[in-house]
Formats: structure tokens, sequence, C-alpha cells
């Protein structure tokens, strides 16, 4: 997979990010950027900030759906 959002992964700016539970222990918020492309940012507690492009999130999203996580 190719990391086409390695030229905004240190721009973004996550400051006024409004950030909503996304599960018992991660939060994600959804970060535009000046190139026009909103980013998904995930978070845990103490841990590092995830950044999707808007492809990547709906690829997970759609994953989900279909049980592809579930043991």
């Amino acid at each position: 997979m190719i990391d086409d959002k390695g030229h905004v992964r240190h721009q973004l700016d996550l400051s006024g990010a409004e950030w909503k539970p996304a599960g018992p222990e991660a939060e994600v918020a959804f970060v535009p950027h000046t190139d026009g492309v909103e980013y998904v940012a995930v978070r845990q507690p103490g841990g590092p900030t995830l950044v999707y492009t808007p492809s990547e999130w709906e690829a997970f999203q759609n994953g989900a759906i279909d049980g592809e996580f579930t043991p």
C-alpha cells in the first residue's frame, strides 16, 4: 500500500480537532487540510495518533461491516 498522506502527516493541525469516541479505548476526528482533503485521525489514550485518507477509512469501515476483523 502506498502512503499517500506522508506529505501532510506532520502538517495536520489536531489542536482544534473534535475527538469523538470510536470504541472503548479509541477516539476519532475528521481533520481538514489545505489540500482539500479531510483526513481521519484515530488515537488511543497515551498512544500515537494514526492518520488515514478518506479511502483508507472507507476500506476499514467496509471491512468492519463485512466482519473481516471478527475472530
